[in-house]
């Protein structure tokens, strides 16, 4: 037997094998659609297109950014879920993955069945913040005003069911107080009627809040991180300040359609890591406080359902509901 006989009959059985398994070895071979379900601007959108940009380096393709809003991300979610398994539509997710499934029954699609995880990407604390006009400038002052007037006070959140405001009713909930919630169609008008003191206190992200901060539009009353950020390390964390073992971050990360081959998501997640280990990234993320979390593909899903268990007690407590 020949070599050049060998040869050839190798090229000829690879010439038979199916065109999606020769896809998948070859993969990618055309630009990945990575579907955020928000609208373009925000912080997240900000952070994802970060993260695509170096993906398309990596991958030698382009890595492209697909705004698909509506439904608290449930809409974007289910393009995913109905897509081919190919490792050319991607979901950039965050928390609204595993929170919704517990406020309704009108879920369109399983995440647990119809998506596979494949890596942890970021988290972004969220921090307590009040108008000026009022009358606390510490975790102490605000907790006592807090119970002193309860539902005079009103907070304002980016939805019901959205992060901002399950991080308040858990929080509200903990240390035994009550507040008049006024939900709004996202993070933007929320942030602004703060500012406007139409509403006296709302939970945001670092990341959006960090300027208004500075400039005085908002005060920075606690911090939902495990520890203290550098870019406003006068800020208390929650739980060193009001609350202990309190923590409240919005995460993001990236799932497939399930039956995406092993390889790909394996590829996808290891460039990923390497993209979130550059030192370079890490300066530029810690800029708005955002903090890389790097979950491979097991640790993100072992994340998913501790994240799914603690929300769904908070939502069943409260009777949340988004019918």
């Amino acid at each position: 037997m020949s070599a050049r006989w060998l040869a050839g009959s190798l090229a000829s059985l690879l010439l038979l094998l199916p065109s999606a398994v020769r896809a998948q070895a070859e993969w990618p071979q055309r630009p990945v659609r990575l579907v955020l379900p928000f609208v373009a601007g925000g912080g997240t959108d900000i952070t994802a297109r970060l993260l695509a940009q170096r993906m398309t380096d990596r991958l030698r393709q382009p890595v492209l950014i697909e705004n698909r809003a509506g439904g608290q991300g449930n809409i974007g979610a289910q393009v995913v879920a109905r897509a081919a398994p190919d490792g050319y539509t991607m979901l950039y997710n965050t928390s609204f993955i595993v929170t919704s499934p517990a406020m309704t029954t009108a879920m369109s699609y399983d995440w647990r069945r119809d998506l596979t995880p494949v890596v942890g990407t970021v988290s972004v604390p969220l921090i307590l913040l009040v108008h000026p006009s009022v009358p606390a400038r510490t975790p102490a002052e605000f907790v006592t005003l807090l119970k002193a007037r309860g539902t005079e006070l009103s907070y304002s959140s980016a939805g019901i069911g959205n992060t901002t405001h399950l991080a308040v009713v858990r929080l509200l909930r903990e240390i035994g107080a009550s507040s008049t919630h006024i939900p709004y169609s996202g993070g933007g008008p929320a942030l602004t009627d703060l500012m406007r003191g139409v509403v006296q206190f709302y939970m945001d992200t670092t990341n959006t809040a960090i300027g208004y901060i500075r400039d005085g539009s908002v005060h920075a009353i606690a911090i939902g991180s495990a520890r203290r950020v550098d870019s406003l390390a006068e800020v208390p964390t929650v739980t060193e300040s009001m609350l202990a073992g309190y923590t409240a971050e919005s995460w993001a990360g990236v799932m497939a359609p399930a039956g995406t081959a092993s390889t790909i998501i394996e590829r996808f997640s290891r460039e990923m890591l390497a993209v979130l280990a550059e030192p370079e990234l890490q300066a530029r993320l810690e800029q708005s406080s955002t903090i890389p979390t790097a979950l491979g593909t097991e640790a993100y899903r072992v994340f998913l359902e501790s994240e799914a268990a603690k929300w769904q007690a908070v939502i069943q407590a409260a009777s949340i509901r988004l019918e």
